[in-house]
């Protein structure tokens, strides 16, 4: 584990006297050590590294239920697994044995009730797997396989799930497909955690949508693509599960000749709902747009370099005041303050974690 650069002062005050805690998962096939734990520093946001926990191989995304205190880890393997970790205030345990998926390459994973859901890359599925009142994983999953392609030879073969979330009503659970160029909205029977259809929405044919993230009013829906540096806006309505695409914005340049290509990686959304941020591997910056003209009207405001290489996945704190990127290739978490005004993120500070993939908060 690394230490803080200079510029993140107060790291030792913040390990001795607590504060807020984040985990970082990483690419233990890539160097990583698994899933870091770090404090963060209430008046710095500095993160300062804990500990880590190496039982799960290659946990690349995480996610935290705070109803139990429970953090969760994918296993972004052929034979892909989830993992569950009682959070303490140093580190972690493991709860119980890694559960099987049922699918191949989960790249995401969240908490929908009493269920867990992944999005399963390779094998182009989204799973759910039951959880216990104390967190535990159960088994076996359901599995709802996607089907379809893209016209893109190299990515889009076949289905690639790469995120499946719950709306914030908590009816529809919505994955998207970088495969086939859609967004699945689905039923979740509260019972037997089945996944049921109701409706698919196409995107731009060859973007390659990869995640999607929620206005806080809860009916507007911004589509990150990764084989195309664009965000596309869509109306939600939670009364009937209708995802409607109404524009396209770019997040970065497509760039000529001899520019590093685009891949947008994360989207996030302010909490106060005023701005979106992208993070664009390639590139290797972070985005911002101001949604001054209304939620379904982003504009591109300005980026700035993401602070290393590769930013992998990008992350707001609670109160949106800061966000942190982590960057995979460059193996570090930088994390920036955000302009209350405009939005624009200034770098503000790093942590050393090799092949790191993802920032959570508790």
């Amino acid at each position: 584990m690394g230490d803080a650069d200079s510029d993140a002062g107060g790291t030792d005050r913040t390990a001795r006297g607590g504060g807020h805690r984040a985990w970082i998962g990483s690419f233990t096939s890539g160097g990583g050590r698994g899933v870091t734990t770090a404090a963060v520093d209430p008046s710095t946001g500095a993160l300062t590294a804990l500990s880590t926990a190496g039982a799960v191989a290659d946990p690349s995304y995480l996610a935290h239920d705070r109803r139990t205190g429970v953090l969760y880890a994918v296993s972004e393997a052929e034979n892909g697994a989830v993992g569950a970790f009682r959070t303490t205030a140093d580190g972690l345990t493991p709860l119980g044995e890694a559960v099987r998926v049922g699918g191949a390459g989960p790249t995401h994973l969240s908490v929908a009730g009493r269920r867990l859901l992944t999005a399963n890359y390779t094998s182009g599925s989204v799973s759910s797997l039951p959880l216990a009142g104390d967190g535990t994983i159960g088994g076996p999953a359901e599995v709802l396989a996607h089907h379809g392609s893209g016209p893109d030879a190299g990515r889009q073969e076949g289905p690639h799930a790469h995120q499946v979330l719950p709306d914030p009503t908590g009816r529809w659970v919505l994955s998207v497909d970088l495969g086939t160029d859609s967004v699945r909205v689905c039923a979740l029977d509260p019972v037997t955690g089945a996944l049921r259809v109701r409706a698919e929405t196409a995107l731009r044919a060859g973007t390659g949508p990869r995640h999607l993230a929620f206005h806080p009013s809860g009916e507007v829906v911004y589509v990150l693509h990764e084989l195309d540096p664009q965000l596309t806006v869509c109306r939600w309505n939670a009364r009937s599960g209708a995802l409607v695409p109404v524009a396209e914005v770019p997040v970065a340049s497509k760039g000529g000749p001899g520019a590093p290509k685009a891949y947008p990686s994360a989207v996030v959304v302010s909490p106060d709902g005023r701005f979106v941020w992208a993070a664009v591997r390639g590139a290797d910056t972070l985005a911002t747009l101001a949604l001054a003209g209304g939620a379904e009207k982003p504009q591109l405001t300005g980026s700035v370099p993401c602070g290393g290489s590769w930013p992998r996945d990008l992350a707001a704190d609670p109160s949106g005041r800061r966000l942190y990127a982590a960057n995979e290739r460059s193996g570090d978490v930088t994390w920036f303050d955000v302009d209350q005004l405009t939005g624009q993120p200034r770098r503000a500070g790093s942590l050393a974690v090799p092949a790191a993939s993802c920032v959570v908060f508790g």
